[in-house]
């Protein structure tokens, strides 16, 4: 049975990989001069697609990685090196950077819809959100444990819908000085969960005591 503390722990996770505040300027410009009904529909459609990958991801991300050999624990450290990636990425401003590129590229496009990509995929769902339900799937025990996961990830899913509800408010709040202190601070965050999921991949295959 996953613990209390686990799951503060996997709700941090996936709140400081997919950094709600982050995705709030990228979302302003991917919806720039739309209504604000039609901006709600496109959040409310890129949370449904969101939670349908989250969910395939958290009940059969173990099973595809049996059938391809890959263990947990080599998973685990695999995930850790790459949440570290991200979290530099944070730490030196080069995931902004791309998600505004992204932001840019698609609201050049007549008629475009962001809501699957890329708000759903990669932004909300990207590789270290997947790596994520698939680490803690691995330590769930049971349809109970699985379900309380999938909790904490709705949960978070419900604070980017009400992000991106309110992202005019929070960017005049904020600023673009608030959103980079608040980019790094959560940066610092995942890098050191990051080198956690190392160490415990390493203790799993009996390579540390």
């Amino acid at each position: 049975m996953i613990e209390p503390a686990a799951l503060i722990t996997v709700f941090t996770t996936l709140f400081v990989i997919i950094d709600p505040p982050g995705l709030v300027p990228v979302f302003i410009a991917l919806t720039r001069g739309m209504s604000a009904a039609h901006r709600r529909t496109l959040a409310l459609r890129s949370i449904a697609v969101s939670a349908v990958l989250m969910v395939a991801f958290l009940l059969l991300g173990e099973k595809l990685l049996g059938a391809v050999g890959i263990t947990l624990p080599a998973f685990r450290v695999a995930g850790g090196v790459l949440l570290f990636l991200t979290a530099l990425d944070m730490l030196f401003e080069r995931r902004q950077e791309r998600r505004s590129g992204h932001a840019e590229q698609e609201a050049a496009q007549p008629d475009h819809d962001p809501s699957v990509f890329p708000l759903a995929l990669p932004l909300i769902v990207g590789p270290g959100a997947i790596t994520t339900l698939i680490l803690f799937a691995g330590q769930s025990d049971g349809a109970a444990d699985l379900f309380a996961v999938a909790a904490v990830a709705a949960a978070i899913l419900a604070i980017v819908f009400l992000a991106f509800l309110a992202a005019p408010s929070i960017e005049r709040i904020l600023g673009a000085v608030g959103l980079n202190v608040v980019t790094r601070v959560l940066g610092m965050l995942l890098a050191a969960l990051s080198v956690q999921f190392i160490l415990d991949g390493l203790r799993g295959a009996g390579l540390t005591p």
